[in-house]
């Protein structure tokens, strides 16, 4: 028989915030087990970000917000006062372009006509819009130098706001998107 590992998974019926702190208390648990240094979460207010310094602490982790004029021009939806909050708490914040939405974006509400990194992301929703933003801030935390390549992550995402989804993976450079490996699934909804 080939090696098995049963690992837990959180179902949740329906997703959203209301997932948010079992979703984190999965990704901590399961960093503890597989000694996971790293932990990035996405987060647009800072609300998620700062539960999970509070339910990560003494884990290395990077919080990603939307980029700045994500919702619009030149607004950046995460209050500064929470940015050094969570600074203070040991985390790393991380405003940057979306991997799977930067420029070609501009192109494709320009033009109209879809490019590779959307069509990407639509492929990644098939298993939830937590699942793509996981995958997304993991590209962009390494992109960024906040996380190894080289060694396995938690990489904490949401529909909407909040956390529905956490992922064991082993990030890439957004370049190198291919190698980036999904290794297990903690926590996403079932719709």
């Amino acid at each position: 028989m080939p090696d098995l590992q049963k690992i837990p998974c959180l179902y949740f019926a329906v997703p959203g915030p209301e997932n948010t702190r079992a979703t984190l208390e999965r990704a901590a648990e399961r960093a503890a087990e597989l000694d996971i240094r790293s932990v990035i979460v996405a987060s647009a207010t800072g609300r998620t970000g700062l539960l999970a310094a509070e339910l990560l602490a003494g884990r290395s982790l990077v919080v990603v917000t939307h980029s700045t004029g994500f919702t619009k021009p030149d607004v950046q939806e995460m209050p500064l006062a929470t940015r050094r909050a969570l600074e203070e708490a040991g985390a790393r914040v991380l405003t940057a372009q979306h991997a799977l939405g930067g420029v070609n974006r501009a192109v494709r509400k320009k033009l109209g006509t879809y490019q590779t990194d959307e069509i990407i992301a639509f492929a990644l929703r098939a298993f939830g819009q937590g699942t793509k933003v996981a995958v997304e801030i993991a590209l962009m935390a390494a992109d960024a130098g906040l996380v190894s390549t080289l060694e396995p992550c938690i990489a904490v995402g949401g529909t909407d706001s909040g956390a529905d989804t956490a992922l064991v993976l082993r990030p890439a450079h957004a370049q190198n998107f291919f190698d980036l490996k999904v290794m297990e699934v903690l926590a996403k909804p079932r719709l």
